[in-house]
C-alpha cells in the first residue's frame, strides 16, 4: 500500500496533464501499487495467519528502499473492543525503540553545542546526581550513558492506570536508583534508567518538558505526525491497545524512565525516521542532524558481543551473511516492535505489534524478499549454567552490606567447596544461589530474597539477580529485585562484601 501522502502528491500532479495523461497516470500508479504488493504477497499471507492464530491482535509493517516507501500496511485489530482496524498510521507503543528516537533528540543538542557527549552526565543534572559506589562518577559521561556502559544498572518500573501508585519525580528516581554498580566503561549493562536520565537532561537543557522537546525538535521536523510521547492529545483514535498473551486489554501504563520506553509511533512515521537515519534526505524533513552526526550515532563504541556493539541509541550487528544492520527492537507487556536498517542497501524495515510476540519470522520473510543473501539465523538456545567449581579465590564466607535507598542490610555470601552458594540478606533465611556462572571475574546467579524497600514490596519483587565483580578480596556489584509477572519490574541495589579470614 502506498502512503496517503504519496498518493495525494500523485493526484495533484495528475491534474496538470491531459485527460489521456490522467488515465495513463492512474493506471501507472495502480500498477506500481500492485507490483509492490505482489512482491510481499507471501509475507502478507504469513501475517494473516499469525493474526488468525491470535498470536497478536494486530501487526503493521512498513518497508522503504532507496528513499521510497515500497510497502506499508496494517493487519488485524488495533482496538478489538471498538473494532478499529490497524493501518500504517496506527500508533503503537514502541517500548525500547524509544531509545534511538530519544538519542536523535540528544544529538540535536550536541550538534547545537549545548551538550558535550564526553562530559559527565552529572554536569547536566540538578541536585540529584548519579552516585558512584565503584569508580568515579565523572567518568559516567553522556556518551557512556547512551551506549549503556556508564555503570548504571538494570532497571524497569511500570505504573498502571488502574493502580493508586504514582511515578516518582526524575530527581527521586535518580536518588533511589542512580547508582553506578560497575566502573564506567568496564561493562555493558542495558539500562532503561540511563535513557530515562538522558530524557531528563534534554528537558533541563532545552527548558521544555521531554514530550514537548521531542515533538518540537524531532517529530514535527521529521514529518512524524502520528508520533508522540505517550498518546498525544488528539491522537487517541490512532492508538493500538496493548493486549496480554490471553488477548485481554492491558490498562494504560507509564514509567519512571519515559525517554527509554514511552514513545508511540506508526509504521509509516517510524520507517520515515529510519529513512532519515539512512540519509535519504526527504524533501519534507528538516535536516535536524548532519550526516556526520548520524554516522556518530551508528558507530558502536561499546562491544555487546563478538560481532555486535552499541552506539548512541542504536544497536549495531555485523551479520554472518555480510550485512551490517543498525537496529533496535522493543518488548514489554503488550508490545513487540522492530526497526532494522541496512545502510549498505538503503533499506529500512518496521514491524510493530500490540502483543507479546518476540519472534522475528516476519522480519526474515521481508528481508528474504529484499535481499537474496539474507540468512535466517538460528535462535541461540537457552543453555543451562555449567557445573560451578569454585576456586580458592571464591571459597569461603563474604560479609558486607546491601545498600538500598531506604536502609542498609547486612549481607552474607557463603561459597562452599561443593559449589553451592548461600546468601543471606538482613533477617531473611539463607537462600541458595541458582544458575550460578563465573566468567572473567563476574559471578552471577539468582536467589530468593527481600530487599525490604517500599518499591520492591509493592511489586513483590523477590527474585534477586546477582551480578558481582571479584576485585581482590571484595565482591561487589548489582542485586536486582525482579518480578516477571503482568507488572514486571527490576529494581537494583548495590552490594559489597569482603572475604573473611
Amino acid at each position: 500500500m502506498i502512503s496517503d501522502v504519496r498518493t495525494r502528491m500523485y493526484r495533484v500532479s495528475l491534474l496538470r496533464v491531459t485527460r489521456f495523461g490522467v488515465i495513463f497516470g492512474i493506471v501507472a500508479l495502480n500498477a506500481f501499487s500492485l507490483t509492490a504488493q505482489d512482491r510481499f504477497d507471501g509475507v502478507r499471507a504469513s501475517i494473516r495467519k499469525r493474526i488468525a492464530d491470535q498470536s497478536v491482535s494486530s501487526l503493521s509493517v512498513a518497508v522503504a528502499q532507496h528513499g521510497k516507501i515500497i510497502w506499508e500496511e496494517g493487519f488485524g485489530w488495533a482496538n478489538r473492543e471498538e473494532r478499529i482496524p490497524a493501518t500504517e498510521n496506527t500508533m503503537y507503543s514502541l517500548a525500547s525503540i524509544s531509545k534511538p528516537i530519544t538519542a536523535t533528540g540528544l544529538m540535536t543538542l550536541v550538534q547545537a553545542g549545548k551538550i558535550d557527549l564526553d562530559k559527565p552526565i552529572n554536569d547536566y543534572l540538578g541536585d540529584a546526581k548519579v552516585k558512584a559506589h565503584v569508580g568515579d562518577a565523572k567518568d559516567a559521561t553522556v556518551r557512556r550513558v547512551a551506549n549503556h556502559s556508564s555503570g548504571l544498572p538494570l532497571h524497569y518500573q511500570f505504573f498502571f492506570s488502574n493502580e493508586p501508585y504514582q511515578k516518582p519525580s526524575y530527581d527521586e528516581t535518580i536518588l533511589r536508583y542512580g547508582n553506578l554498580v560497575t566502573i564506567p566503561g568496564e561493562h555493558y549493562q542495558y539500562s532503561n534508567l540511563g535513557f530515562g536520565i538522558i530524557g531528563y537532561v534534554l528537558s533541563r537543557v532545552s527548558g521544555e518538558t521531554y514530550p514537548d522537546f521531542m515533538r518540537d525538535s524531532v517529530f514535527l521536523k521529521l514529518g512524524m505526525t502520528h508520533t508522540s510521547v505517550d498518546v498525544g492529545t488528539g491522537l487517541e483514535k490512532f492508538q493500538a491497545i496493548r493486549y496480554d498473551e490471553k488477548g485481554n486489554p492491558i490498562p494504560f501504563y507509564d514509567f519512571d524512565h519515559p525517554a527509554a520506553s514511552a514513545v508511540f509511533s506508526s509504521a509509516h512515521d517510524l520507517v520515515r525516521f529510519g529513512m532519515f537515519h539512512l540519509k535519504d534526505h526527504l524533501s519534507d524533513q528538516s535536516a535536524i542532524l548532519s550526516d556526520a552526526s548520524i554516522d556518530a550515532m551508528h558507530q558502536p563504541t561499546m562491544k555487546t558481543g563478538d560481532s555486535s556493539g552499541y552506539g548512541i541509541g542504536w544497536a549495531v550487528d555485523d551479520r554472518p551473511d555480510g550485512y551490517r544492520v543498525v537496529t533496535h527492537n522493543g518488548g514489554m507487556p503488550g508490545v513487540s516492535t522492530f526497526l532494522v536498517l541496512v545502510p549498505s542497501e538503503d533499506i529500512a524495515v518496521v514491524v510493530l505489534m500490540n502483543g507479546e510476540d518476540y519472534s522475528t519470522p516476519v522480519l526474515d520473510e521481508i528481508f528474504k524478499v529484499l535481499l537474496s543473501k539474507w540468512q535466517v539465523l538460528p535462535r541461540k538456545p537457552d543453555t543451562p549454567a555449567p557445573a560451578f567449581n569454585p576456586d580458592a579465590t571464591l571459597l569461603g564466607t563474604w560479609k558486607g552490606t546491601l545498600h538500598t535507598y531506604q536502609r542498609d542490610l547486612p549481607a552474607i555470601v557463603k561459597v562452599l567447596p561443593s559449589g553451592d552458594i548461600h546468601v543471606k540478606l538482613g533477617n531473611d533465611l539463607e537462600s541458595s544461589l541458582d544458575d550460578v556462572r563465573f566468567k572473567d571475574g563476574w559471578l552471577s546467579g539468582e536467589a530468593w530474597g527481600d530487599v525490604a524497600t517500599d518499591d520492591a514490596v509493592r511489586h513483590r519483587a523477590n527474585t534477586l539477580r546477582f551480578t558481582l565483580k571479584l576485585r581482590g578480596n571484595l565482591l561487589n556489584g548489582a542485586v536486582s529485585a525482579t518480578e516477571n509477572g503482568p507488572n514486571p519490574v527490576a529494581l537494583t541495589q548495590w552490594l559489597e562484601v569482603t572475604k573473611q579470614p
